[in-house]
Order: structure tokens, then C-alpha cells, then sequence
């Protein structure tokens, strides 16, 4: 695997990366019920630096918390074993992944009996779409898969089940040879991306969907600090696809994603076709602040 590590922390122990391994019948594996996090750790002055670690970890606790799945560890023994993770494998900046499922020792669609593993992996993961996307933006296409209704499945809870649909949806968009795909959800209006949220800029206002059926993203919320702090407008209401066509701007972010300009939907070139100048100013404003240049937000930042 391009950028592995030499160690994973799995149940408390750290295990060479090739070593790190699970039973063919592990219970998640067959019924897809386990709960995950992504993190980055960024290199800064004062040294490698996790953002957001905190929010990160409490929302895996929340997540196991919703799907019933109970924790072998607290939030602080998790969140220490993140840091020692990239302690461990000497890194400066890294993806993180902590990930909760069930294991081996039951099958069946009933879990009980099955045991609760952990683990957590770093490794070397640069643009998830690509240096280039994030300075001249993306192509994106609606799905034709829709997005989680949040009765049919904990919407809240971010958790590996969840993005079987998310993988359809990427998929069907990089074979029509677009970047990323656009969900929506069951009442037609837009979602998110297969694994991002979305922003639009229209007269200077920015504009997200609501939460309804969406991923709570800890990048969403920064960057909606970050801008109303620049005095923008922010409006979180929901809107159909054709006012993604008419945006000025159009951007996603998320911790793999980041900040995203989005430059074409459907064929349809979002503004100016480049990414715009409150997209610009909102990526600068992130990047300065994850890479420790924004004395203002240090506190979003824990140094390894």
C-alpha cells in the first residue's frame, strides 16, 4: 500500500503493519456494522499536529455510542493512542484512521457474542482529489444513487455501512470520468458528496445543506467559522441541484478532501469554470490554520 507505516495499534498493542490482521470471519466483514474516524496530522513549525483530534474522537465515541457498539477504551485512552500511534512510526504528517468493528466469535445478523476490536493506522496520504483539484477544482456529476434517508440508516453515526453507497457513487462518477460524485437525497434535494460536504457561493452568501441525513463534518463547521469570521453570510438550508448549476462557486470539504474547489456539474461549468475568490480565500484561510500559521485557531491543533 502506497505510504504505509511500520506500526498499527491494534487492541492496545502496536503489530508490525503486515501482521495487523483479522479472522475470515470476522462478524463486520460479512454484515458492515463497525465505526471509523479520519484525522490529519499536518506538519507545522512547532512540529507534527492533529486537527480537530478531540472532535474527531468524540464523534467515534458517538458513533459507537448510536449503533450500540460498546467501547473496550475511553475517549483520552484513544485519543493518547492516535499521538503514540504517530509516535511510533515517526511521521511529521499523516491520514490517521482509528477504526471499531466487530470481530470474530459469532455470526449471524444478530452481533451478540461478538467481540469489539480496535485499531488504528497512519499513513502518508497527500490530496484525496489531488493537488491539482485542489488548485483548479473538480468535475462532479449528480449520482444516480440516492443518499441515506436517516431512519433507513443512522445518518449521524459515521460508520462503515454507511458508504457502501458512497463507494457505488464514486465509482459510477470516475467510470463517466468525472473527479467525484454529487448525492442527493430521498426528497430530491442535494446531499453531499460520496464523502464530503458541500458548500455553494451565490451573491457573496454561502450556503450548505442542513444536517438532515448528513454527516455532522468537523471541516464543514470549521470552514463555517472560518468565514463567518471573514463576515461572510452563511446560510444552512437545502436546495436542489439546479441552484448548484447556477452558483457562483461551489467547493466540498471533508478531512480527506480538505477544501475542494468544484470548477463543473453535470457539463456545466460552475462560475468562472476556476475556483473563485471566496473559495480562495476560505482554502488559504483552512490551510493556514491546519498547518499552524493562524495563531488565532492553535487551540484546533494538538502537537504529537
Amino acid at each position: 500500500m502506497e505510504g504505509a507505516t511500520e506500526k498499527i495499534w491494534m487492541d492496545g498493542e502496536f503489530l508490525p503493519w503486515d501482521e495487523a490482521k483479522i479472522h475470515i470471519l470476522t462478524h463486520s466483514l460479512h454484515y458492515g456494522l463497525g465505526v471509523f474516524e479520519g484525522i490529519r496530522c499536518y506538519k507545522t513549525s512547532r512540529g507534527p499536529a492533529v486537527f480537530r483530534l478531540d472532535e474527531h474522537m468524540r464523534r467515534l465515541c458517538d458513533s459507537s455510542h448510536i449503533v450500540g457498539i460498546d467501547l473496550p477504551y475511553d475517549q483520552a485512552t484513544l485519543t493518547d493512542a492516535v499521538l503514540e500511534t504517530i509516535r511510533v512510526n515517526k511521521v511529521d504528517s499523516c491520514y490517521i484512521r482509528p477504526l471499531v468493528w466487530l470481530g470474530y466469535g459469532s455470526m449471524g445478523v444478530n452481533p451478540a457474542g461478538a467481540p469489539v476490536r480496535s485499531m488504528i493506522a497512519v499513513w502518508k496520504w497527500g490530496a484525496y482529489l489531488g493537488e491539482e483539484g485542489l488548485e483548479k477544482g473538480i468535475r462532479v456529476k449528480v449520482s444516480s444513487f440516492t443518499s441515506h434517508h436517516p431512519n433507513s440508516y443512522m445518518t449521524g453515526a459515521k460508520t462503515t455501512g454507511n458508504y457502501a453507497v458512497s463507494q457505488l457513487a464514486k465509482m459510477e462518477a470516475v467510470r463517466a470520468g468525472v473527479d467525484e460524485a454529487l448525492m442527493i437525497d430521498p426528497e430530491g434535494f442535494v446531499a453531499q458528496g460520496s464523502g464530503e460536504n458541500i458548500f455553494l457561493v451565490r451573491d457573496g452568501i454561502l450556503k450548505t445543506p442542513p444536517l438532515h441525513g448528513v454527516l455532522r463534518g468537523i471541516t464543514r463547521e470549521t470552514v463555517m467559522v472560518l468565514a463567518r469570521e471573514q463576515g461572510l453570510e452563511v446560510e444552512v438550508e437545502m436546495f436542489a441541484r439546479d441552484e448548484v448549476y447556477a452558483a457562483d462557486e461551489a467547493f466540498f470539504t471533508g478531512t480527506a478532501a480538505e477544501l475542494t474547489p468544484i470548477r463543473e456539474v453535470d457539463g456545466r461549468m460552475i462560475g468562472g469554470g476556476k475556483p473563485g475568490p471566496i473559495t480562495k480565500r476560505l482554502q488559504t484561510s483552512f490551510f493556514s490554520v491546519v498547518n499552524g500559521e493562524d495563531e488565532a485557531h492553535l487551540s484546533w491543533l494538538t502537537n504529537v
